[in-house]
């Protein structure tokens, strides 16, 4: 498995399997709702947003510091009725982000695609790899999802003027 993936968990699980299994997938193989959702190299809150015609606010369930990288564990929640939508372990490294985004990033009050965005960062999405998740109980209570079956999600990365500056695993209900 790539080490994207491997690396995030790491921060806030003992092992992948506390999450679920994870199968790399090409996008052929995803189901055609979720190929909206996650083949594309775009924004994930932007996507989300438009997909389920809703904002969405994020709820920070950890994060944690080393030097200038910071890194949580969020779920993205539908403004309209507060359900789940997705998944996802961040980490930022701060060191060269402007002050004002990197004090909205740490306030957790908004989703960092829109933090972005609102900004006007020169920023590239780039989508590295995609997963068939067989969702273990822990991930399906984050997302309150009941359906038998795979989920699927991404491990992004975000190039800010052109150098890395986010590594991201996205998780996503459809």
């Amino acid at each position: 498995m790539p080490n994207i993936l491997s690396s995030l968990v790491g921060h806030f699980f003992p092992s992948l399997d506390q999450l679920g299994s994870f199968k790399a997938i090409e996008v052929t193989e995803l189901p055609e709702a979720y190929q909206s959702l996650l083949a594309h190299d775009d924004h994930m809150t932007v996507t989300v947003e438009a997909w389920h015609n809703s904002l969405v606010d994020v709820r920070v369930l950890d994060e944690k510091y080393q030097g200038s990288m910071y890194t949580r564990k969020i779920v993205l929640k539908l403004q309209r009725d507060n359900h789940p939508v997705q998944f996802g372990i961040m980490r930022v490294d701060l060191k060269d982000l402007p002050e004002i985004v990197k004090l909205e990033i740490q306030s957790q009050a908004l989703p960092l695609g829109r933090i972005m965005i609102r900004h006007h960062l020169m920023r590239t999405v780039e989508l590295c790899q995609l997963w068939k998740i067989n969702p273990s109980p822990e991930l399906r209570l984050y997302l309150q999802y009941e359906k038998e079956g795979a989920i699927y999600g991404r491990t992004a990365r975000i190039l800010v003027a052109d150098k890395p500056a986010v590594e991201l695993l996205e998780i996503v209900t459809a």
